[in-house]
């Protein structure tokens, strides 16, 4: 970042993660793509509820959709109690750029935690399918511009914001987060990753961007999975990182990135979210460009994922669009 009109640039070109995205053809059964970025599933009770960054008819300023499937191929929707949308302006804090929404279930409740006007807010539903409404009308965080949040809970019950703030490049940052999820606390607040290596900057800009944060812990170690590059990036993929502690520090791991255009095929294929199915298999939800020559409007696609020892591995050849009938 150079000048002032350097920096609005580059800040309009890489704050957006949820805004735009190339991919061929790999099995993509349905004839009907569904066109969502940064997508998140969620599990229950039978059903998966897909959400994510709205790409195509539905501008991303009016809320977030929703899909729903039994068995992860055939999907209905958007079905959202909402036209639609499980969440909607006007039931939300902010009013455009309704990006990367994560839902939890928590104290007999469904959460939404989700970024609108470049913050983060959080909303609560009693179905899955909405309507989500925020009682705040105010961003979890009050400084700044931060976008792509995860709540991670821990054994201990801790609860720890995973975020990107929006400074000196797209950086992930975490603070634990209070019970009624409406603050944080400032006194934690710590940076964990940001674009250093070579494949996380591949066209070596001045704002690198590592983004689209999820949290587990698998045998006592925290895996943090992340997507690096701009998202019109074709080289946009899929890495991660361990600590010992939901705080940090961070170790990247050297076998990264686990998810490329090299292994799947598909140009700017990342920012996802883990989700375990029925059989309780590990799968990462991600998006694609929409074809080799444009970005836009981005598909969303699953892909099987495992851990290895302490290593997470990606089956390239599991890789599927999801779509509608």
């Amino acid at each position: 970042m150079k000048k002032i009109l350097s920096i609005i640039t580059l800040f309009s070109v890489f704050t957006a993660c949820s805004q735009e995205k190339s991919t061929d053809k790999p099995k993509e059964a349905k004839s009907n793509a569904i066109l969502l970025a940064d997508p998140t599933i969620f599990y229950d009770k039978g059903t998966y509820y897909l959400y994510g960054t709205t790409t195509g008819a539905i501008p991303n300023g009016e809320g977030f959709q929703v899909y729903t499937s039994s068995d992860l191929k055939d999907w209905k929707g958007p079905v959202g109690a909402q036209n639609g949308l499980a969440l909607k302006k006007g039931d939300s804090f902010g009013d455009k750029g309704f990006w990367a929404p994560q839902i939890l279930s928590y104290k007999n409740k469904f959460y939404m935690i989700y970024t609108a006007n470049e913050n983060i807010a959080f909303a609560t539903s009693d179905s899955p399918l909405g309507p989500f409404k925020s009682e705040s009308k105010e961003p979890i965080i009050k400084t700044g511009n931060q976008i792509d949040p995860f709540i991670f809970i821990d054994e201990d019950g801790k609860k720890y914001l995973y975020h990107v703030r929006l400074t000196n490049g797209n950086r992930i940052f975490v603070a634990e987060i209070n019970d009624d999820f409406q603050s944080i606390k400032p006194e934690t607040l710590t940076e964990c990753i940001s674009g250093v290596l070579p494949w996380e900057n591949t066209q070596n800009v001045s704002w690198p961007v590592t983004e689209g944060p999820t949290v587990i812990k698998h045998n006592g170690l925290y895996y943090m999975i992340y997507s690096a590059n701009d998202f019109r990036n074709i080289d946009y993929a899929v890495g991660y990182a361990t600590s010992k502690s939901p705080l940090g520090p961070w170790e990247k791991a050297t076998d990264s990135p686990i998810i490329s255009r090299k292994n799947t095929k598909q140009n700017g294929i990342g920012h996802g979210d883990v989700f375990w199915d029925k059989d309780n298999k590990m799968h990462y939800v991600l998006h694609t460009h929409f074809n080799e020559s444009a970005v836009s409007p981005r598909k969303a696609g699953i892909i099987s994922i495992e851990f290895s020892g302490n290593k997470i591995v990606a089956k390239p050849e599991s890789f599927s669009f999801l779509g509608t009938k």
